[in-house]
């Protein structure tokens, strides 16, 4: 996890808030250090943690993870982490082979069987996520966490934007209200194109959102000193209605374990 990010948000993973839905969004640059910052955090919380990766493998996320300092094999062994390799899990479905390090729920069909089927809807993937973080006996985790990355690969696999809806609406409903756990969602979006179905999908999710991080690359263009910049809209209007949400912008450079905010203009490349 990174640190100063926890700053600005005023988050530790010793007091993890609960009961959360968090969007990450990203526009002209990639914002995928969101999500392995998220990650990592809950792993350190304690939380019990549903990844839904439909981008990456688990090496590659495992790869990054060690880096901050957590271990996602040692946590899949004690059953803190349940991990979906979404890709590669439609490969086999495709081509009729058994996912073998996939995470098994004897006696359901396949979370991601959307993908094979006339008319697709994400119920599967939604029992997953439930019976993943639905809490057994002798359980001790903090809360639980479901996180995604990406869901507008969903609408790629041929899932409608009513389903994408319908499936947050339930796990919002499910994880943040009933579960008091949290959702932490990534979606990508591309403002100069022109993709519907994708922005219908993150205009619903940034109004049930309590948090968007919101991420965009320079409109300059390339700077090796300031990677992009991140906007912070923390949605105050969901509780106290009339009420104006907060919004903070801060600039950020990645380096290779950690990433530095300052605010616009303020690059110590640049003073």
């Amino acid at each position: 996890m990174f640190v100063e990010l926890n700053e600005l948000l005023d988050a530790s993973p010793q007091r993890p808030e609960r009961g959360k839905f968090t969007l990450l969004r990203d526009s002209r640059t990639d914002g995928s250090f969101l999500v392995h910052h998220f990650l990592s955090f809950y792993l350190r919380a304690g939380c019990k943690v549903c990844f839904v990766a439909l981008l990456q493998s688990f090496s590659h996320y495992s790869i990054v993870a060690q880096k901050l300092g957590v271990s996602l094999t040692a946590a899949k062994e004690q059953g803190q982490l349940v991990f979906l390799e979404g890709l590669k899990s439609c490969l086999d479905l495709f081509f009729g082979k058994k996912e073998e390090e996939e995470e098994e729920q004897p006696g359901q069909p396949h979370p991601l069987q959307f993908v094979s089927e006339s008319t697709p809807n994400l119920k599967a993937l939604f029992d997953f996520v439930l019976t993943s973080l639905t809490p057994a006996g002798g359980d001790s985790w903090q809360g639980p966490v479901l996180l995604v990355d990406d869901l507008s690969v969903l609408l790629s696999l041929g899932a409608t934007p009513v389903a994408v809806m319908d499936f947050m609406h339930y796990c919002r409903a499910t994880i943040c209200c009933q579960m008091k756990g949290n959702v932490v969602v990534l979606v990508h979006s591309n403002l100069e194109a022109e993709d519907e179905e994708k922005e219908l999908v993150v205009t619903s999710l940034c109004h049930h959102s309590d948090l968007i991080l919101w991420v965009e690359g320079l409109l300059t263009g390339f700077c090796k000193d300031v990677h992009g910049q991140i906007k912070i809209i923390r949605r105050v209007s969901l509780e106290l209605p009339g009420q104006e949400d907060q919004v903070k912008i801060y600039q950020y450079k990645i380096q290779d374990r950690n990433v530095t905010f300052f605010a616009p203009g303020l690059s110590a490349a640049v003073l």
